[in-house]
């Protein structure tokens, strides 16, 4: 669920200052536990990704996360295995940047 959120933002169909479902509301539309939803709010909230605001809820953060290089530390730890498994699968760097280069021009071409 947080990946969804992440993605979301990233490909522009969730917006600055746009709300999101409370946790009860969230974990009944698409049928898991409340705390799993309310670990992954935590967890968007954390990285900078939504606000939490008991009187208005959560919403999409109108600032963009702060970035420093925990960012890049975090991103490196999460490449990693998909890296590993795709040398594994024989798949060469140049082809990977390909894959890599595809997704972000689909993410940023959803505006």
């Amino acid at each position: 669920m947080r990946d969804q959120v992440v993605i979301g933002i990233a490909g522009k169909a969730l917006a600055p200052g746009e709300a999101l479902p409370s946790v009860r509301r969230m974990a009944a539309d698409i049928g898991i536990n409340v705390h799993t939803v309310n670990k992954a709010y935590t967890i968007l909230r954390d990285e900078g990704y939504i606000v939490i605001d008991r009187r208005s809820g959560c919403y999409i953060s109108p600032e963009p996360p702060a970035s420093d290089g925990s960012v890049a530390d975090g991103l490196i730890g999460k490449l990693l295995p998909i890296i590993a498994a795709a040398i594994c699968h024989h798949l060469k760097s140049a082809d990977f940047s390909v894959l890599c280069e595809k997704i972000f021009a689909q993410l940023e071409g959803q505006a």
